[in-house]
């Protein structure tokens, strides 16, 4: 399993030509930052979105890697390392922090906010519905309360 798993991603206060404040940027990803193994770059940009208290997963990629940011809401994403469970968080209250997710690694991801959250996934290779890539894990014994 990579050690760079997960990313804080800063948020810079923009302003406009008069030097008032306006909103924020928030970089998610940066190639030249070098926080991911060797070679992982993103081929695609998708949203996926998660209703309140819901679970995605707990499923297992063998072909592809994630990278999720979730920009509306809050979640927690679960992996399952060797038969430990770790658990990382990202979105507003989180610093909308980039979880990295390595190919063989199931994983978990639930909505712990009060509104549906939306995650951009930027997976390598890309995803297409004719991608068998599709498989489930067994987390019985995860607690998924909140």
């Amino acid at each position: 399993m990579s050690k760079n798993f997960t990313k804080k991603n800063d948020r810079f206060i923009t302003k406009d030509s008069e030097g008032n404040e306006n909103g924020s940027l928030i970089t998610i990803y940066n190639n030249t930052e070098n926080l991911y193994p060797d070679g992982y770059y993103p081929s695609q940009v998708y949203l996926t979105t998660l209703i309140v208290g819901k679970v995605k997963g707990p499923h297992l990629h063998y072909k592809r890697d994630g990278l999720f940011t979730c920009i509306r809401g809050d979640v927690r994403i679960i992996l399952k390392d060797n038969g430990k469970y770790k658990i990382y968080k990202s979105g507003e209250n989180y610093d909308y922090a980039s979880i990295f997710i390595p190919r063989g690694v199931p994983a978990a991801i639930q909505n712990i906010s009060s509104k549906e959250a939306y995650l951009l996934n930027m997976p390598n290779p890309a995803w297409t519905k004719e991608m068998d890539d599709e498989f489930t894990d067994d987390f019985s014994d995860f607690n998924f309360d909140i």
